[in-house]
């Protein structure tokens, strides 16, 4: 029996007035699903705020006798900007220092996207997936770094299209122990990687927020 997708009418409707107020004829053919579809795609790309993180992460956590880095990079974000509610997105890269357990690594990507879909700052997006990891594993550490081209910027106020942003949260011995950071920084260059790691602060670079 196919599954009957449930829309929120309301929404619809604010959007069908969206498009009448910027001059458009919500009737014309292009236009007619136009409602019901962003009705559908802000659901999907706001879904983070319904996540159960305890749930996603239930029976990923391990025992393991082991205290070395582990790092997860290159994870794909698309999140919205809070501000305008424009994309941005990039890459999102994740490490941390086991006390006594690990998580599945696939969970990790799944905290990224928990966090990205929502009305976000990159800034907080940084912070929540660091303070997340750091408060169900307790490891001894948490470092995330996050590149990420913002439309808010490359299509409309400064239309700077060739500018990112990069944020950083560094808890516990990334922030206490500058070796312990440099070798994080130093291991995300290695693959070839563009990461403009050379004086990254802690915990985090902030950008203006165009008006």
């Amino acid at each position: 029996m196919p599954v009957t997708e449930i829309y929120n009418e309301p929404m619809q409707d604010l959007i069908q007035r969206l498009l009448i107020e910027l001059g458009e004829d919500p009737t014309r053919e292009g236009l007619v699903k136009t409602p019901r579809r962003v009705d559908k795609a802000l659901r999907f790309l706001t879904s983070g705020y319904q996540a159960d993180i305890d749930a996603m992460l239930n029976g990923a956590l391990f025992s393991v006798d082991y205290s070395e880095m582990v790092i997860v990079r290159d994870i794909d974000f698309y999140s919205m900007c809070e501000h305008h509610l424009l994309p941005f997105f990039g890459k999102c890269h994740v490490a941390y220092i086991p006390n006594g357990k690990v998580i599945g690594l696939s969970k990790i990507p799944r905290v990224v996207d928990i966090f990205a879909r929502r009305l976000q700052l990159q800034e907080r997006m940084t912070n929540q997936i660091a303070e997340i990891i750091n408060e169900k594993i307790k490891p001894l550490g948490v470092a995330v770094v996050c590149e990420g081209t913002h439309l808010c910027m490359a299509m409309r106020g400064v239309e700077k299209q060739n500018s990112y942003t990069i944020t950083s949260a560094m808890l516990g011995a990334f922030r206490d122990q500058s070796r312990t950071r440099m070798e994080f920084l130093e291991l995300l260059k290695l693959r070839g990687g563009n990461l403009s790691v050379t004086g990254l602060p802690v915990p985090g670079h902030t950008h203006d927020h165009d008006e």
